[in-house]
């Protein structure tokens, strides 16, 4: 497992300014902007070859660049339909053994959706299913941290407090901690310093600073409404406070990774970065 010495800035995906639209050019790109992390998107599916993920990881060592990777959308371990389950199991290991091969160092699901089931209950599903997925992981000699998100609609589960109950004492288990959504998830009430501060003070005390000094952090732009987010939005466009972000992640010095979502990728990529290193 690769250590991290600081907070690396990047972009979810390739630079939307890569010529090239490939992985490894996505690195190379970030790198020439200045950031030095890039999240790899597996949205519809996990569709890199070996060959491919091997050559990004060589452009990423060779440049510094920190990858991660997401998994696709489509995952639902709390599906009543067992396949469904199964299939989302499967792309969670998917991702991670080909992220891994490229030389991520966290992968990012989306757990699912309530349904029927109680908060209690959907945890409680999603820690065994991340239980057997790390250990899979272990036995396969993958190394890489699996992280639940921090999700933003309200019919999803991953509220900070279920994210931390879903991890908690699982090795090589860690949430995914997206700001935004907890914007949104709380209908604008995580929008301060204060309440950001409050999200750190939580995730030590539950998880330890081992937590602080690997994390993998989410920001966006973004609209919420009644149930949640509805879409994410440049910085600009929206009221989310990203700057006490900055802020309270440089007051704990926070290790790990912050991933920009916004549509512009590279643009608050660089701004978040610009804010973040100007905090004395």
């Amino acid at each position: 497992m690769r250590k991290v010495s600081k907070l690396h800035i990047g972009t979810a995906g390739i630079p939307i300014s890569t010529p090239k639209k490939s992985t490894p050019e996505g690195v190379r790109r970030v790198a020439e902007l200045g950031l030095d992390a890039m999240e790899i998107e597996f949205v519809r599916g996990v569709r890199m070859s070996e060959q491919l993920a091997l050559k990004t990881r060589e452009v990423a060592l060779e440049l510094g660049v920190l990858l991660t990777v997401h998994a696709p959308y489509y995952i639902n371990l709390l599906s009543p339909d067992e396949s469904k389950v199964k299939a989302s199991v499967k792309r969670i290991l998917d991702s991670a053994r080909i992220g891994y091969l490229a030389g991520a160092w966290s992968v990012v699901f989306h757990p699912g959706y309530y349904g029927k089931l109680s908060s209690n209950e959907a945890v409680r599903r999603v820690r065994e299913h991340v239980k057997n997925i790390v250990k899979t992981l272990i036995d396969q000699g993958v190394s890489i941290w699996v992280r639940p998100e921090i999700m933003g609609g309200l019919a999803e589960v991953g509220s900070l407090d279920e994210v931390l109950d879903i991890v908690d004492g699982i090795d090589m288990a860690l949430p995914c901690i997206d700001f935004a959504h907890l914007y949104a998830r709380t209908l604008g009430e995580y929008n301060s310093y204060d309440k950001f501060r409050e999200v750190l003070v939580k995730v030590e005390r539950r998880l330890g600073r081992y937590a602080l000094d690997n994390a993998h952090i989410h920001v966006s732009g973004m609209e919420y409404g009644p149930k949640g987010e509805r879409r994410h939005l440049n910085f600009n466009e929206s009221q989310f406070n990203w700057r006490d972000v900055a802020k309270v992640l440089k007051e704990f010095n926070v290790k790990g990774v912050v991933i920009s979502e916004s549509p512009n990728l590279e643009g608050d990529a660089l701004a978040f970065k610009e804010v973040y290193e100007s905090i004395r």
